[in-house]
């Protein structure tokens, strides 16, 4: 069985969301999907630890050897997002059954479930092959259960925020099929680790720049690169609350692995060098400091956690732009520790939502003294998407103003820091409507408001605890962020 985990992976989720769909009950759907994403959990943290001591895992489909067959290709890289998505994915998953219950229909809650984990599937898929063009499939199938489960929202902009996603996903991933396409054309292979032995003989061709090109643009869509991030605050908006954290906390992640991936595994570190890497510290860079300023206006905070996430995603692509083993690091963490910032706050808005309905910021005033766990979590969370010591947040920033100072990019790392103000604007303001602002006489005069129920609550803390005790007790994810970064700088497969 240990043989097979590499494929078990993928498959345990895939078979799953059929058999939400045949269970036919919301609940039993829902305790079916919780169980194959704790099996989908225990799996990544086994690969995790079976990569960290006997190297990389290589599982060939059929038998077939790679490059003729595809390979499922497990190293420090992937198995670290691996444990990402299924941690986050299930823990999410966990607050699901409470979460939607005042956002979907009944009768649709079992197909969510379906939907959630076909695209849970995918996104493990993305991170689990070897094959560029089974990322293609992956990404794919992921995609279109995100179209789906965006379209859930109950509000009628749901549908339109979707078709927007699905117009724009489409255009990203044709991108990326043509420069997959070109990049086949130039090597006669689809397998990753072949692609990059037999690309640096045409480094120098204009068909092998143009497919970077090509793919570069596509991933950035999907991730929301600024500026190609206008479809993300829409979706994040609109979607179900669930959604839109299980989303936050791990599809814009797998998008970042697969950049690095195709930067670093495929065309390798010095790659464009001259070129690339001012354009991505500049559009980092820019990502910072346009959307905090777009999120200090706005007034749904659902909105301006959307365009925080756009932020967050500059800070991971700055680490990548500058083009060091530290650096790297650096965005490997921020990987890991924004996946539990936004889970926890995206699942706090969660249980906003499902006491007043509402994310506008004038629902928030006051509402600390009838929801204090809720607003505690987004307090501790909010500290941790500062940066401030003690939280995940900071360790990740540190790494990339140290990497920055260490490039001699003083300017950058300054840049950073005070990109990091501008989050303290928008959670204060938050954070003070909530403790110290006066609810409408209206509001106060209905029925009162509850603290979420603990279906809520519990997985909730669970992310805020891992963002105060991944702060304090750091081994985890320093050191395989540390490992993965020098295995890809080291020119590893």
């Amino acid at each position: 069985m240990l043989d097979h985990l590499p494929i078990l992976q993928v498959i345990v989720p895939l078979l799953a969301a059929p058999a939400c769909l045949l269970l036919n009950n919301a609940r039993l759907a829902w305790l079916f999907a919780c169980l194959a994403g704790l099996i989908s959990l225990v799996i990544s943290v086994a690969l995790l630890v079976q990569v960290q001591q006997s190297g990389v895992i290589s599982y060939m489909l059929g038998s077939w050897e790679a490059p003729w067959g595809i390979e499922y290709r497990i190293d420090l890289l992937s198995a670290y997002v691996l444990l990402i998505i299924s941690s986050l994915g299930t823990i999410v998953l966990l607050a699901a059954n409470t979460g939607i219950r005042q956002e979907i229909a009944a009768d649709k809650q079992s197909l969510f479930y379906v939907l959630y984990l076909l695209c849970m599937a995918g996104l493990l898929g993305i991170v689990a092959t070897g094959d560029i063009f089974n990322v293609f499939v992956f990404l794919e199938i992921s995609s279109l259960a995100t179209y789906a489960l965006v379209a859930f929202g109950r509000d009628r902009r749901a549908l339109l925020a979707a078709y927007q996603y699905l117009i724009v996903g489409t255009i990203g991933a044709t991108f990326l099929l043509i420069g997959i396409g070109l990049l086949y054309s130039m090597t006669g292979t689809l397998n990753i680790e072949d692609m990059a032995n037999r690309l640096p003989v045409d480094t120098n061709s204009g068909t092998v720049y143009t497919a970077f090109i090509f793919m570069i643009v596509g991933i950035g869509l999907k991730l929301a690169l600024f500026p190609l991030h206008l479809w993300l605050p829409n979706t994040y908006t609109y979607a179900p609350s669930i959604v839109t954290a299980f989303l936050a906390a791990t599809a814009t992640k797998v998008a970042i692995y697969l950049l690095i991936r195709v930067q670093f595994s495929i065309f390798g570190a010095d790659f464009g060098g001259e070129l690339i890497q001012p354009i991505f510290i500049v559009l980092g860079l820019l990502g910072v400091f346009v959307a905090s300023t777009v999120a200090i206006k706005q007034s749904n905070i659902k909105r301006l956690f959307a365009y925080s996430s756009v932020a967050q995603i500059g800070y991971m692509i700055i680490g990548i732009g500058i083009g060091t083993s530290l650096s790297l690091q650096g965005t490997l963490l921020h990987l890991f520790n924004h996946a539990l910032m936004k889970g926890a706050l995206f699942l706090a808005l969660a249980a906003v939502v499902y006491r007043i309905g509402s994310t506008d910021r004038t629902c928030f005033n006051g509402l600390a003294k009838h929801m204090p766990w809720t607003m505690a979590a987004i307090v501790i969370a909010g500290l941790s998407l500062i940066g401030v010591p003690l939280t995940v947040g900071f360790i990740s920033k540190w790494y990339l103003v140290l990497a920055s100072i260490d490039s001699g990019m003083w300017p950058v790392a300054l840049l950073i820091v005070l990109g990091s103000l501008l989050a303290v604007y928008y959670v204060w303001a938050l954070v003070e409507s909530a403790y110290f602002g006066k609810a409408d006489a209206s509001a106060t005069s209905s029925a009162p408001i509850k603290e979420a129920p603990l279906g809520l609550l519990i997985p909730l803390w669970l992310l805020v605890i891992a963002n105060v005790y991944f702060g304090i007790d750091t081994r985890l994810p320093l050191e395989a962020s540390a490992s993965a970064a020098s295995f890809l700088m080291g020119g590893g497969q």
